[in-house]
């Protein structure tokens, strides 16, 4: 296990995450509303599964994939207390071999800014492959800080716009892209894909 892997397990574990706010983003509440076309639905970095259950609630036949087992035990309970079936898994964003059907819809919030340049590859790769033509991606992520400001910094994690078009260039059209800040402080954007 990795030191990201540690770090989120860490903070599943004994802490409530920041970025665990059990409230569904309103872009993809708007997103939902307002697309009323259904299908197979795929959630990377699912966490908790707040949006998995959101998606499931409305339609979407899911799957949920989060690297820390306890995150994706506590999505299993939420989804179980709702009377949801939603197909969570414990595995990497970047190795997604095991799974073969495609999805109409996928979501990242918060997950491949946090992937290295050969993961990302990777990612890549899977997402192509995993999304059918027609379908939409849809991507929040930041960009790196601009300045340190802990003490120990492993990396800095974040990709630019330039970065995630790049990535995905090959096989989505850019349909729209939002510019805000997470949490007030780092430059961060929301990304709507079509894929070719």
């Amino acid at each position: 296990m990795n030191w990201h892997r540690l770090f989120f397990e860490f903070q599943y574990r004994f802490s409530r995450p920041p970025w665990d706010s059990g409230v569904t983003p309103p872009e993809v509440v708007a997103f939902v509303e307002t697309n009323p076309q259904r299908g197979r639905a795929l959630d990377l970095g699912c966490g908790t599964g707040t949006n998995s259950i959101f998606l499931a609630q409305h339609g979407y036949d899911v799957v949920g994939i989060d690297f820390s087992s306890k995150a994706i035990a506590t999505a299993r309970r939420k989804a179980k207390r709702a009377g949801l079936a939603i197909d969570f898994h414990v595995a990497d964003v970047t190795r997604l071999d095991f799974l073969t059907e495609p999805f109409d819809f996928v979501l990242d919030i918060g997950c491949l800014h946090a992937i290295d340049a050969e993961g990302r590859t990777r990612y890549a790769a899977h997402l192509a492959r995993l999304t059918r033509p027609g379908g939409v991606f849809m991507l929040y992520a930041f960009s790196p800080a601009i300045e340190q400001k802990h003490l120990v910094q492993f990396r800095n994690v974040g990709i630019t716009p330039d970065q995630v078009q790049q990535l995905l260039a090959n096989h989505f059209a850019l349909e729209r892209i939002e510019h805000g800040n997470d949490r007030g402080e780092r430059a961060s954007a929301w990304y709507w894909f079509k894929r070719e």
